[in-house]
């Protein structure tokens, strides 16, 4: 029989894609008044070098930024988290089409794995409630992150796989330091 074991917190993160560069800015400080206090990449990669999916909403031109956040979280939130992003690509909308001007994507980086929640169900993503699905997109294995077969294509090109790794290192040193501050209690 398995045993039941306590959750680990995870390290919440968004994948914004916007042609507006400067609405990046806009955005985070929205979403540092819903999950605190944010670490900000520093580099904005080429989205449109991967798809074409989003230009007829958004244009063309699209650009990737990632933003995280210190504050650790209960991967069960994750949910609640697609659900206030969903409201601040709302908030961004154009007003005279309804239009997205942002993409947003939050997911979160465990010791494991990079996972990204979806509004979309698909064969490999599980129903996390709320109307929400979460897909393992990327998996940690000798010290990198990996795709799937179905990973995104922009994923899946290894483009963010240096942030990410950096955001795990960072995330593997904060649960550490989570770890020892429970045992000093």
């Amino acid at each position: 029989m398995s045993e039941v074991r306590s959750v680990e917190p995870v390290k919440l993160f968004t994948a914004m894609i916007s042609s507006e560069q400067a609405l990046f800015e806009n955005v985070i400080i929205d979403l540092e008044s819903l999950f605190g206090e944010s670490e900000r990449s520093a580099e904005i990669y080429p989205f449109s070098d991967y798809t074409k999916f989003y230009e007829k909403e958004m244009g063309t031109g699209l650009l990737r930024n990632f933003v995280s956040f210190k504050k650790l979280i209960d991967p069960l939130y994750l949910a609640d988290v697609k659900l206030l992003t969903n409201e601040l690509e709302i908030k961004y909308a154009q007003t005279e089409t309804g239009k997205r001007t942002i993409n947003l994507d939050p997911g979160y980086i465990a010791l494991s794995k990079m996972v990204l929640a979806s509004g979309k169900d698909r064969p490999h993503r599980i129903y996390i409630g709320k109307g929400i699905y979460a897909e393992v997109t990327l998996y940690y294995e000798k010290k990198t992150f990996h795709p799937f077969s179905g990973t995104y294509p922009d994923y899946a090109s290894g483009i963010y796989i240096p942030y990410l790794n950096a955001l795990r290192d960072r995330y593997a040193g904060e649960l550490k330091n989570c770890f020892l501050e429970m045992k000093k209690k």
